[in-house]
């Protein structure tokens, strides 16, 4: 290193900071308070819905009003009188039990009560593999 003047520092000195405060931390109770003995302005702001559990647009609207004013029955279309016992006879014919039924069309024996008592929501799919596993029409006219 001979030779070499005197070793300089050329490094800009650097200044660390905290984060401005964010939204959340200048409505804090204690940076109020502080602001508050420090003289400095606070300005409160009263919003119309605060503190309640309805939400901005909780008036009646026009789709509610359209809402209410249908009066249509809609209700899921349930297995007929006639398929029920068609598929109650079909499987009697057969002599299975209700759970070797399901079991033969790949579906839960709850499925076959509820087809046979009427409290199904009719499902094509289900009919076929019924008709094929029982070996009788079902659907349409006999």
């Amino acid at each position: 290193m001979a030779g070499i003047g005197p070793l300089t520092q050329d490094w800009e000195p650097v200044v660390i900071r905290k984060k401005a405060p964010t939204a959340a931390a200048k409505k804090d109770e204690k940076v109020v308070n502080a602001a508050r003995r420090a003289g400095a302005e606070i300005e409160s702001i009263k919003k119309s819905n605060a503190g309640t559990n309805r939400a901005a647009s909780s008036s009646t609207s026009l789709n509610t009003r359209k809402l209410d004013e249908d009066t249509e029955n809609l209700a899921h279309d349930r297995v007929p009188t006639e398929l029920k016992k068609a598929i109650m006879q079909a499987r009697m014919d057969k002599k299975l039990t209700q759970a070797q039924l399901a079991q033969m069309i790949n579906e839960k024996p709850q499925i076959i009560q509820e087809y046979e008592s009427g409290k199904a929501i009719p499902n094509q799919q289900i009919i076929g593999k019924l008709e094929r596993a029982l070996g009788a029409k079902l659907r349409g006219k006999k």
